[in-house]
């Protein structure tokens, strides 16, 4: 197997990750404008509160299903929008780790595979 094919399948696993964290903070998005008892009322955040986090998550949820369809088009914009829309979500997940820890890690760890399998080998063209 050539290296060239190798790095699609991490092209194909970080489109599908972008997906997943996109679907992801959407949802936890749309809990948070709701005030959804999913939240601890307690919890404390770097800036502002939940109701702010949960625009803030949700616009960079939407930003990261974008991401997700250029990705799989194919080309160079894709995967540098999928790296900042990756690294805007990582950015907000280390900013809610007071309040969520756990979510914070998981969220964090999905996007550092996601700027990986993109900066690595989103550069190279898709052969069939």
């Amino acid at each position: 197997m050539s290296e060239r094919e190798s790095g699609a399948g991490w092209v194909v696993f970080a489109g599908i990750m972008v997906m997943l964290a996109g679907i992801l903070n959407v949802i936890w998005g749309i809990a948070a404008i709701n005030n959804s008892t999913f939240f601890t009322e307690k919890a404390t955040y770097i800036i502002s509160g939940l109701n702010t986090w949960g625009w803030i998550v949700l616009f960079i949820g939407v930003l990261q299903l974008i991401a997700a369809a250029s990705i799989w088009a194919g080309g160079e914009f894709g995967r540098w929008f999928g790296i900042l829309t990756a690294s805007l979500s990582a950015i907000s997940a280390l900013m809610s780790i007071k309040a969520y820890p756990f979510w914070g890690i998981c969220v964090f760890g999905i996007d550092l595979l996601i700027i990986y399998g993109l900066a690595a080998y989103g550069g190279r063209q898709v052969t069939a």
